[in-house]
């Protein structure tokens, strides 16, 4: 098993720079940043060959939806900022080339119906799965509960699987956040049945609290050997809130997690 920190959730007592040395002497085999585009593409590069890890993922630059906003993958209005968007994480991602990149649906705009806005995003998925493609890097989307973020266009893996039919390209799928169905009462294991082979990469945290394995009431043991039986072989991704703050001081989990 691989296991990645998110580093826009672990470590954050550390400057980012100081990040992902740290992830590394903590025993993480690889990083995720959500945004990293403040850093230029060829530093981040140069960290992560000092420190011997892969980047393992980064978020297509997603407009306001971090403040609230809807976003822009599913505003048809907002086409030509998506573009933008688009370009700016080809351009970062052919230097510090990440394994995947994640585009975020967003929240339904106003005045858009969720035809429209379905339409806008399997069609701007379509089209930065076939961009990517020429990098080698995949490209995912994910669902989000709307309990912790209202209006999210995409909750369940039943949502996912139907955009990712509409999409249909063979470099887009799914990436499946364990925490965020947990946070919903959803029967995970059957999301990861359902998903099968179309799950590209996967984050996970415990429920309720979104904390470490372990602080919460999710049962991990099942959720693995489901994503084993259906032949689930990527990274494992800690987003996840540290209790404290030093996030080493929380990683008690780290090493039995290992042992699968």
């Amino acid at each position: 098993m691989r296991i990645a920190a998110n580093l826009s959730m672990l470590f954050t007592e550390l400057p980012l720079a100081e990040r992902i040395m740290a992830a590394r002497v903590a025993g993480f085999d690889g990083v995720e940043i959500q945004f990293p585009y403040e850093m230029p593409a060829i530093r981040l590069k140069e960290l992560l060959e000092r420190a011997g890890l892969p980047l393992v993922l980064i978020n297509l630059p997603a407009g306001d939806f971090m403040a609230g906003g809807a976003g822009l993958a599913a505003v048809p209005s907002r086409q030509a900022d998506f573009d933008a968007a688009l370009q700016e994480a080809l351009s970062y991602a052919a230097m510090a080339r990440p394994a995947c990149v994640n585009v975020l649906p967003g929240r339904l705009a106003a005045g858009v119906s969720r035809e429209q806005a379905l339409d806008a995003l399997a069609g701007n998925l379509r089209k930065s799965a076939e961009a990517f493609a020429l990098l080698g890097i995949r490209v995912l989307c994910e669902a989000i509960n709307p309990l912790d973020v209202p209006g999210f266009l995409i909750n369940t893996p039943e949502h996912l699987q139907a955009l990712l039919e509409r999409v249909d390209h063979p470099n887009c799928q799914a990436q499946l956040d364990l925490y965020h169905m947990a946070r919903q009462e959803l029967d995970i294991v059957a999301g990861i049945r359902l998903l099968g082979e179309r799950i590209g990469h996967v984050q996970f945290a415990d429920c309720p609290g979104r904390g470490a394995p372990g602080t919460g009431a999710v049962a991990f043991e099942p959720l693995l050997e489901a994503l084993r039986t259906v032949h689930y072989n990527g990274w494992m991704a800690a987003e996840y809130r540290p209790e404290g703050p030093d996030t080493t001081a929380g990683l008690a989990w780290l090493e039995e997690w290992r042992r699968h």
